[in-house]
């Protein structure tokens, strides 16, 4: 258990909060916390024995060195935030060259499971073996519990073990658990294996069951494994559905497109069926698809069924390479994903500088979110990198022209876009961009249209929903943009909203659907 002078000391520099965090660096949006690695987690309280600590917010990550995984505590919804105490493996406590160190991940158990009651908080984490040469040899995904909202921690059991250095190719090691209750109360852990390399995997994704909350773990089930020995499919993270579903996203690197993002569902959260199928591409219409160090989650939105959002490092296709965006489905997965602006907008400059991020759904529809970013002045060195978090309003009506089909047209960065980008449609007949779109529940919509001319007679793109026309009106915005209006209905499910080019060519940046009748939402 974690000493409680380093509690109280904890607690006493607690006035502290972010008052001597560093400032954004240039380039970036957020609020800077303290320096960490990567891997950021987060959990907001919803089951807590103690009903004062109801909405209370912890963060995981990781950080350079062997102090162990930083715990921070937030009591205002993620505003400001002060440092608890760092979590320590208490396995291998006599024994300086192990230390819990990377991949945390935060949960909270909803029902009990086996002696856990409601409430209980879950740390699973990669502690790390060193040899007496001080090289990493020696993995073990451990799990700690807390029945105090992250006070103090006890260590449960270890998942699976591994050994080997992350740079050694014939290492073994195992990485990245992601933990869960099922509905029967058992706890399922999932991680990344390479174990396997004689069977010619060269990484796979498995888990493991626990009837005993966690102390003790079964046999290894293979969910996602690539034969060839190349792939290395790894990172999976799952989160629940209102469905029932489970849902997983995973990167798949050294793939047909090195480090895509795809998508499995299961409905009991155990059979992800076949390993080798590689499940569904989290893309835009236009072709664009996050990549590497993935996470999803599901997110309410309106009345309806919610979506499913996505986070991850980078972009691959024609999308921006810097990650700077949520990718949102609102069909359970199916058909194209559309862009979002993240709260947080980071600077890259090393592979861990949005290495797993963390995204909470807020009261009032905001979206809470943590990553880390590179430094403007040593971009290339992760252990320099920071923490940073902010949160805006959820925005899952809103359909990115640059992630529409395009045809004659053109995806153009535009600092005063939605979403720093926009596409450039030609005059007629040859400019079409095409939005499929899929909305819960049919009626009355009020469509808006941002668009801007190129200096030539202005010339507002035709707006054409499901085959008919809807009459515009149009009026002037900021940054020379303008905003046109239109409505009319949308039946539930799949529509065809379409801009057909005008007189002369122009700019769009978005076209944002909101009903306007009871039926429409």
């Amino acid at each position: 258990m974690i000493r409680s002078l380093a509690l109280s000391l904890a607690l006493a520099l607690a006035c502290i909060g972010t008052a001597g965090a560093a400032s954004a660096p240039p380039g970036t949006r957020g609020q800077v916390l303290t320096d960490g690695v990567g891997y950021v987690s987060v959990v907001r309280l919803a089951h807590p024995s103690d009903a004062a600590l109801n909405g209370r917010m912890l963060m995981a990550f990781e950080r350079d060195g062997m102090g162990g995984v930083p715990l921070y505590e937030s009591v205002d919804g993620g505003a400001h935030w002060r440092f608890l105490l760092d979590v320590t493996d208490q396995a291998h406590h006599d024994d300086p060259r192990w230390q819990l160190r990377w991949q945390p991940h935060l949960s909270e158990l909803a029902r009990p499971s086996a002696d856990l009651p409601a409430g209980t908080l879950l740390l699973a984490a990669n502690a790390t073996g060193d040899d007496a040469k001080g090289r990493l040899v020696a993995e073990d995904l451990q799990l700690y519990a807390s029945t105090d909202g992250g006070r103090s921690w006890r260590y449960r059991g270890s998942i699976v073990k591994g050994g080997g250095n992350p740079s050694d190719k014939d290492n073994h090691g195992v990485w990245e658990p992601n933990v869960h209750r099922l509905d029967d109360g058992r706890l399922v852990a999932y991680y990344s294996s390479e174990a396997h390399k004689d069977a010619g995997f060269n990484q796979l994704l498995a888990h493991k069951l626990s009837t005993d909350g966690g102390r003790t773990w079964g046999e290894e089930k293979v969910d996602v494994a690539i034969p060839g020995g190349v792939e290395r499919p790894g990172m999976a993270v799952v989160d629940r559905l209102p469905d029932g579903r489970y849902v997983m996203t995973y990167e798949d690197i050294d793939g047909p497109r090195n480090g895509q993002v795809y998508l499995k569902t299961s409905a009991d959260g155990l059979d992800w069926g076949d390993p080798s199928d590689r499940g569904t591409q989290v893309r835009t219409a236009a072709g664009a698809w996050p990549a590497a160090s993935p996470i999803v989650r599901w997110l309410p939105w309106h009345q309806g069924p919610g979506v499913i959002a996505v986070l991850a490092e980078r972009v691959g296709g024609d999308g921006d390479p810097a990650g700077h965006s949520i990718y949102w489905n609102n069909d359970g997965g199916r058909g194209p994903w559309w862009e979002a602006e993240a709260p947080v907008r980071k600077l890259t400059g090393n592979i861990h500088a949005g290495w797993t991020q963390a995204l909470v759904s807020l009261p009032g529809g905001r979206l809470w979110h943590a990553t880390t970013s590179s430094t403007a002045g040593d971009p290339a060195d992760a252990r320099r990198n920071i923490v940073m978090y902010a949160d805006a309003p959820a925005r899952f009506d809103r359909y990115e022209a640059e992630d529409a089909i395009r045809r004659g047209s053109v995806r153009i960065g535009d600092a005063t876009a939605s979403n720093g980008a926009k596409a450039r449609i030609a005059s007629a007949p040859g400019g079409q961009l095409t939005f499929p779109v899929h909305v819960p529940a049919g009626g009355v919509y009020r469509a808006t249209i941002r668009w801007q001319d190129l200096g030539f007679e202005p010339a507002l793109p035709v707006l054409r929903v499901n085959g008919a026309v809807w009459k515009t009106s149009d009026r002037a915005e900021r940054d020379g943009w303008h905003l046109a209006t239109a409505s009319g209905p949308l039946r539930e499910g799949d529509n065809t909203v379409v801009l057909e080019g005008a007189r002369r060519p122009a700019d769009v940046d978005y076209v944002q659907l909101e009903p306007i009748t009871a039926g429409g939402g």
